[in-house]
């Protein structure tokens, strides 16, 4: 992942937003997606998560799909088969990118030009959280220490106002476009800013 520089990566759009150090489960059924799957595989390289904006997740015969532009580059951290008998994996968000130009390959999956971000990546140096933020860390301590929250295995530093940002954008519940929405912030004290306003909207019930 070079900040600057278009580079191509495959896409796979789905109705989540993922944030860089994110995990999410998927189940992989269609053989474009095993075949990606695979490659990456023996590659060790990831591919691009895209929210949908029309269209469904599984292509029908003359479906269509558009996706939103801002994404989140993941990598491959475990896999196994599932007791379904499909292959089921565990992805991680690394950086945040920009869809520059996008095309259907003869595979079915959809290739992409894209940027990376230079402020939402897992490789940069942290930005310490001002104790103005504190309720929001506590707040995050304990949606982390759900269950299913655990048992993703994530590393959350509650120091780092970038994991903040990312952890409750992914696990305050709202809905999936208003994720996006954090998503596509640029200044992750912007973003820190306007989950102050979503959990104080949800505390308030509106």
């Amino acid at each position: 992942m070079q900040v600057g520089e278009i580079q191509e990566i495959p896409l796979f759009p789905l109705k989540v937003v993922v944030f860089p150090r994110g995990r999410v489960d998927l189940q992989i059924f269609e053989r474009r997606y095993i075949d990606l799957v695979s490659h990456c595989l023996r590659s060790e390289s990831g591919f691009g998560i895209c929210l949908l904006r029309s269209g469904e997740e599984v292509i029908r015969e003359a479906g269509k799909q558009t996706i939103h532009r801002i994404g989140t580059y993941v990598e491959i951290v475990d896999w196994d088969q599932l007791d379904n008998g499909l292959l089921g994996i565990t992805v991680e968000g690394r950086s945040k990118f920009t869809v520059e130009d996008c095309w259907q390959a003869d595979s079915g999956v959809l290739e992409a030009k894209v940027t990376f971000s230079a402020v939402d990546s897992v490789d940069l140096e942290p930005i310490p959280v001002d104790t103005h933020y504190e309720a929001l860390a506590e707040l995050l301590e304990n949606l982390a220490s759900h269950p299913m929250v655990q048992q993703r295995g994530q590393t959350i530093d509650y120091h780092n106002l970038r994991d903040l940002g990312w952890r409750l954008g992914e696990l305050l519940p709202i809905e999936v476009e208003d994720k996006q929405k954090l998503l596509e912030l640029e200044d992750p004290s912007q973003r820190i800013m306007r989950i102050e306003e979503l959990v104080a909207n949800l505390a308030n019930g509106s």
